[in-house]
This record gives C-alpha cells, sequence and structure tokens, in this order.
C-alpha cells in the first residue's frame, strides 16, 4: 500500500492529510479557503490520487498559514507514502491547458528538494485568494517530497485560469512521475536511493 496520513498541529494550524498514490481520484477537501479546496481537488482527480484533507488555520489574519501548512503536510504524506522509492517511473511532465492558459509543469521525485517556479498572474486575487500562495504552496510541496519541481507559465490572461492549469498540471506530472514502472524492480537511480 502506497498510503500515509499525516497530522500537524501548531499554534497557526490544525492539518490532516491522508493521500493513496494508488487511489482512483477521491477527493474529501476542507480547509475554509474556497478556491484552494478546488485547486486541491484538481490535484486528487488529476494525478489520479484519493486525497483527503482537513485543515482549520487562522484565517481571520489571512489563508497563508493554511495554504503552506497543507503544502508541508501534503508534501510529507507524500514523502511517507513513497517509502524507499521503489519501481516508480521518477520523472513526469505535463503541459495543461485551460481555455488561454498554457503551463507546464516537470517533476523529477529525486530526493531533492527544488523549486523553479515561473507563473505569470495577471492579478493579485482570485476572489479572496491571494495569487501568491500558489507559490508558497508547491514551495512547501517540493520542500517536503523531495521533488524537483518545475512550474512555468507559457499563456494565460486569466488569474483563476492559470492556476487551475497550473495544479491540474502538478497533478499530471506527478501522477506520472510516482507511477509504478513494471519494468524496474529498484529505486530508478545510478546512486541506489533517492531520499532526502
Amino acid at each position: 500500500m502506497r498510503a500515509s496520513a499525516i497530522e500537524r498541529n501548531t499554534s497557526e494550524t490544525k492539518i490532516s492529510v491522508s493521500l493513496d498514490l494508488d487511489g482512483l481520484g477521491a477527493a474529501r477537501i476542507s480547509t475554509g479557503v474556497g478556491f484552494f479546496d478546488h485547486m486541491l481537488d484538481q490535484i486528487a482527480r488529476h494525478a489520479p490520487l484519493d486525497l483527503e484533507v482537513a485543515a482549520r488555520g487562522d484565517l481571520h489574519i489571512d489563508a497563508h498559514h493554511t495554504v503552506e501548512d497543507v503544502g508541508i503536510t501534503f508534501g510529507q504524506a507524500a514523502d511517507k507514502a513513497l517509502g524507499e522509492r521503489k519501481g516508480i517511473a521518477r520523472y513526469g511532465d505535463a503541459h495543461v491547458p485551460l481555455d488561454e492558459a498554457l503551463t507546464r509543469v516537470v517533476v523529477d521525485v529525486s530526493g531533492r528538494p527544488y523549486l523553479v517556479y515561473g507563473l505569470k498572474f495577471p492579478s493579485q486575487k482570485i476572489g479572496e485568494f491571494d495569487t501568491e500562495l500558489v507559490r508558497e504552496f508547491f514551495q512547501a510541496v517540493a520542500v517536503h517530497a523531495g521533488i524537483g519541481l518545475h512550474i512555468e507559465s507559457l499563456a494565460g490572461a486569466n488569474s483563476h485560469h492559470v492556476a487551475e492549469s497550473a495544479f491540474k498540471g502538478f497533478a499530471r506530472a506527478f501522477g506520472k512521475a510516482v507511477a509504478l514502472d513494471p519494468r524496474r524492480l529498484g529505486v530508478p537511480s545510478t546512486k541506489g536511493a533517492l531520499t532526502k
């Protein structure tokens, strides 16, 4: 079973994440941030993986801590579910359009966390959601999942479309990278390990 559950409790947030890398795309998401819930649902459905997220955060301040801490906890859950990372494809990439928006995402499940971020948002807000929080989420995921993540806007005039194509692109690329490859029996690395 490539599944895990992680809880993170701080003075700012209380987060629980469970995921199954071999799931079928089922999602149960509740963070108190409607747009963010919608984006997390995209990850589950388009990877696909089964994902449950329950978060209570200091939203009276803003959504920053909630979004970042969900990214941390999701990354930790993914890292735990991957275990020694044996038999995985390791690399995944996707170009995902949404109307005028187009995003390229490339993932390396390398054990070496790194984010190259090139999303361009026409506005600072999507409803009440700060677009700068997209970077905070993906930075936290990359660091705590131990993945190399390149994410870049190729086109986009609508911030909602840019964000949604990015989350769908991440889902597709991540899903490919963590998929089991029947030709690989061990860890796909000449080093023999893909851990942080």
